[in-house]
């Protein structure tokens, strides 16, 4: 990969983390209607990094259109949210919301290299519009120029030289840049940039001046530096402890004024290198040097590093070889017989390290579902908004933590879950649930727990819920169900999963649940994971979601089947059991049944479904395995249990997929400790396989 395509991925990372705190805050300042000042100080630094940043990647119109958000947010922090009236305040959080949406959008071009749309010019009117607003000015919408403006909160200062510049400013210090890095006006902006967080706007000034708006500024950094002067040394120093960490500067220079060229030989002003301490100038600025190492400390940013989901995924892979290796080694046909203490000694230790090598190596990929529960809370203020349908979202254990390429695949599953809620569960008017005895106030739960092996995501509403009779006459209709068959309460909930339910047909004719779900019960499964439905009518509906931990490595349970071995994952076993040939029931509809804690359960034989052509078929001889997944609880008949052993997923190739086999239960397959390869069952698939037969 090369430098460019790092610098943007790095934008796009940094401007996706920045929109999606700069989101959190708009949501929670809406709620009780204003913006804190630590709010306003927040989201004017935020747009006034994505501002630098777009600007230095050439993205032209999303830099303008933060500099316009940036102007406005600067307008309020000198005026404080007074300077707001009541009447204007849902148009500012709708135009930040907007601008979220707009920042977002362009970013996915980017990332699939696509042009960047260049109309903005509604957008930015409106944004014009409210700035005139709050300003209380009646300007023409077109007449505010954004391009054109000087930086947010300065005014553009007229070109003098750093002597007069220095007026009032006696510590000056010049910044030097890597020799041809390019777009020295836009680096030196950034440079201000990263002063700002430290010192005051008021107690600095620089030279030039307009480094922001006027290329051509350059050549004068180029031949004489950038030159930043500061009220104290103290405030000079706290300002070097950020400098010399903006990239591309290759060094600075503290000097005294009253003017940049009277350097006088007694100063001897000491040149460092960006990644160097600042040498103290005088007595105030090494006293300052403690506060600054002390600010530089508490920054929490420093203990962390971004890392490409590419390289986790590799390091996955190696630690899962490491692990068949490792089973390989120590359980050699070649050691058999032998009386090895000092190895088995030694292998032990290993499986020791190892086991904690994938345990560190499977918390890196470990992430919160915080970010796709806050998204909803997004999904919900706008379709409540939309609809005129007052409901508030409740998140419930959202620092549970994930896998990294599931959390990425859920976020579509859940969003679709809680547009059915919104759109379709909860009452269309507040009288209507005043009726029913509710809270005006219509409410969504999305909550997640851990249970050590997977993780469970419920989305629950208190809406009207499923009306049985509505869905199952649809379900007749569309040729899913059989009108001679009757339906459990579970039976016809699942109709909501099936493929094709609702296709062409208008939601409102019953409580609105169907469209598209099979979608969201495939992504689900998808991910080895399963979605049931449970629902009362009048108290609403809950859908719950499993999904794995991580799909790299797992604890399964090898079985073998005639001379074929299988892995079943240890989360869907039960328990196992010897049973007689008396206890089990032939049914003439359901086959063979067997009875476990009072209730019946079918038996599924894996050689028949497979078509094996070795194994047991005398239920005295093999074992029965008590198997649960979602909705689906059955026994499967193997020929004996080899034992419990942690197994490295392998994803089966695209072409072997494409014969559909995940159909027939088989989900993937790993590599035994002698080399040999095991089938690692899909428990629900498996079922429904079996059914079909």
């Amino acid at each position: 990969m090369g430098s460019g395509n790092e610098i943007l991925d790095m934008y796009i990372y940094e401007t996706n983390s920045l929109l999606e705190q700069l989101e959190t805050i708009i949501l929670e300042a809406e709620k009780v209607d204003t913006f804190s000042q630590e709010n306003v100080n927040e989201i004017f630094r935020v747009m006034h990094t994505i501002k630098g940043s777009s600007a230095m990647m050439e993205f032209d119109t999303l830099a303008t259109v933060a500099h316009r958000i940036e102007d406005m947010f600067f307008i309020i922090r000198e005026g404080t949210m007074s300077v707001v009236s009541e009447e204007n305040r849902p148009a500012l959080f709708d135009v930040v919301f907007q601008s979220i949406d707009f920042f977002r959008g362009e970013v996915e071009k980017v990332e699939a290299g696509e042009p960047l749309d260049k109309n903005i010019d509604s957008f930015l009117s409106n944004i014009n519009t409210l700035i005139a607003k709050i300003k209380g000015e009646d300007v023409p919408e077109e007449a505010a120029a954004p391009a054109a403006s000087a930086p947010a909160g300065q005014a553009a200062p007229s070109p003098a030289a750093p002597a007069a510049a220095a007026d009032g400013f006696p510590c000056g210090l010049r910044v030097n840049f890597e020799e041809g890095c390019g777009m020295e006006s836009l680096r030196a902006f950034m440079v201000v940039t990263a002063v700002k967080d430290v010192v005051a706007e008021e107690d600095f000034t620089f030279e030039p001046a307009n480094v922001e708006n006027d290329p051509s500024t350059s050549e004068s950094i180029i031949d004489n530096g950038f030159h930043l002067m500061f009220k104290t040394a103290e405030m000079r120093n706290s300002a070097i402890s950020v400098v010399k960490g903006v990239g591309s500067v290759q060094g600075y220079q503290p000097y005294d004024c009253p003017t940049p060229e009277a350097k006088p030989a007694e100063n001897k002003p000491a040149v460092a290198a960006a990644g160097e301490p600042a040498p103290a100038a005088a007595a105030p600025a090494r006293t300052a040097a403690p506060a600054a190492a002390q600010q530089q400390q508490q920054h929490p940013k420093e203990t962390l590093i971004s890392v490409n989901l590419s390289k986790l995924d590799q390091l996955s892979a190696v630690v899962g070889e490491i692990v068949i290796t490792e089973s390989m080694v120590t359980s050699s046909p070649d050691l058999k017989g032998l009386n090895l203490d000092a190895f088995s000694k030694s292998a032990r230790q290993l499986r020791k390290l190892t086991d904690e090598l994938q345990d560190v190596s499977m918390s890196l990929r470990m992430v919160p579902v915080s970010g796709v529960f806050q998204k909803m809370t997004r999904i919900v203020r706008d379709m409540t908004k939309k609809l005129n349908r007052p409901c508030k979202l409740t998140l419930i254990g959202e620092n549970t933590e994930v896998d990294k390429t599931i959390v990425d695949s859920i976020g579509d599953p859940i969003m679709h879950m809680v547009r059915n809620s919104m759109d379709h569960g909860i009452e269309e008017s507040q009288e209507e649930r005043i009726a029913a005895g509710k809270d005006p106030v219509g409410e969504i739960i999305l909550s997640a727990r851990d249970t050590g092996s997977e993780v469970i995501i419920e989305i629950i509403d208190d809406g009207r819920g499923v009306n049985d009779e509505a869905v199952l006459a649809k379900a007749i209709r569309q040729g899913i169900a059989s009108p001679d068959v009757e339906y459990s309460h579970k039976d016809i909930l699942n109709f909501l999963l099936a493929p094709g339910f609702s296709t062409n047909t208008e939601v409102t004719e019953y409580s609105g649940r169907g469209v598209g779900m099979d979608v969201v019960k495939k992504g689900v499964e998808e991910l080895g994971g399963s979605v049931t439905i449970s629902s009362q009518l009048g108290h609403g509906m809950t859908t719950t979601i499993r999904i794995p931990l991580t799909m790299a490595i797992m604890d399964g349970m090898e079985v073998s089947v005639g001379g074929s071995i299988f892995t079943i994952p240890i989360n869907n076993i039960l328990s196992t059991m010897k049973v007689s040939a008396k206890e089990v029931i032939h049914d003439s509809s359901s086959g063979e049944i067997i009875k476990v804690q009072g209730n019946f359960y079918p038996i599924v034989r894996a050689r028949e479904l497979y078509q094996l052509q070795n194994g047991c078929t005398d239920i005295e001889d093999g074992v029965l395995i008590w198997l649960e997944s979602g909705d689906h609880s059955y026994c499967l008949f193997v020929d004996e249990l080899l034992g419990q052993q942690q197994v490295v997923v392998k994803q089966l190739p695209a072409y072997v997929n494409s014969y559909n086999i995940k159909n027939f239960g088989i989900n993937g397959c790993t590599l035994r400790s002698d080399g040999s390869i095991s089938i690692i069952l899909d428990v629900a698939n498996l079922y429904t396989a079996a059914r079909g037969m």
